[in-house]
Parts: structure tokens; C-alpha cells; sequence
């Protein structure tokens, strides 16, 4: 999951916004398995990754596609600006469009349990990875 060309700092923040991600998208799934047989009621979804991979992406197009231009004045722009990944975050997404049942109810119970046995393998992941992290940096400050 995490690159192995990333920076110390840049790995452990993505596993970081990751974790905050497995949150929010554990309370959702609750939520949506809770109101099951909430007539009318909509699924919500949380979107991270996607946006997270174009900010990524968007930097290493800057990079390969980088025009030397000189800026003079604080009012002149790059020709490519990519996207910061600081600024990306979770966001909720609420399905209006889909019905399963009679009701207007959305919900898929079955798919709804695999989302969550999913988000919770993530964060499970998520949660070795930084501990690998500062178990390496504690080996390095004893070290030195």
C-alpha cells in the first residue's frame, strides 16, 4: 500500500489520514447497517483514495512535464500546478440515485458487512504499518 520511495514523514502522514479514513468509514457502514430497514433511507459512502491518488499523480505529472518559466510578479501563475495531498480529505457521499428495495431503501446488508470486514482488515493494516514505523525509529534513536 504505502510506496517504498516515500519519505519518512509522508509515509507515516498517509497512514495517518488513512486510520482518520477507516474511522469515519467504520461510522458510516454502522450507520448504514443500523438503518437497514429505515424506509427512504440512503447509503452513504466515504471517497479518500481516489482523490488521494490524483493529488499523487498530479505531482508527478508537474514533475515530468515541469516548463522552465520564469515568474516575476506575484500575479503570474505556473503552467502546472499540481494538487497538495495535505488538502485532500475524507468526504461523505450519500447514494440518491440506487433503490433496492420497495421502500426506497438502498441498502445491501450483505455488501454493506463486507465493507466493514474490509475497513476493519484496512485499519488492522494501517495500524502494523505505523507501528513498524516508530519501532524503527526507536531502534535508530537507541542506536545512535
Amino acid at each position: 500500500m504505502i510506496d517504498s520511495n516515500l519519505n519518512w514523514n509522508k509515509a507515516v502522514y498517509f497512514l495517518e489520514k488513512g486510520l482518520d479514513t477507516a474511522e469515519l468509514r467504520g461510522k458510516v457502514v454502522s450507520d448504514n447497517i443500523a438503518n437497514v430497514d429505515t424506509p427512504h433511507f440512503k447509503r452513504s459512502e466515504v471517497a479518500f483514495e481516489a482523490q488521494l491518488r490524483r493529488a499523487l499523480d498530479s505531482e508527478k505529472y508537474v514533475k515530468e512535464n515541469e516548463v522552465p518559466a520564469k515568474v516575476t510578479d506575484s500575479r503570474h501563475f505556473s503552467f502546472y500546478k499540481s494538487l497538495d495531498y495535505k488538502d485532500v480529505s475524507s468526504k461523505i457521499n450519500v447514494d440518491y440515485l440506487s433503490t433496492m428495495r420497495n421502500d426506497g431503501n438502498n441498502i445491501d446488508v450483505e455488501h454493506e458487512m463486507n465493507l466493514a470486514l474490509k475497513n476493519q482488515m484496512t485499519y488492522e493494516m494501517m495500524t502494523g504499518q505505523i507501528n513498524n514505523h516508530f519501532r524503527m525509529l526507536s531502534m535508530v534513536m537507541r542506536t545512535a
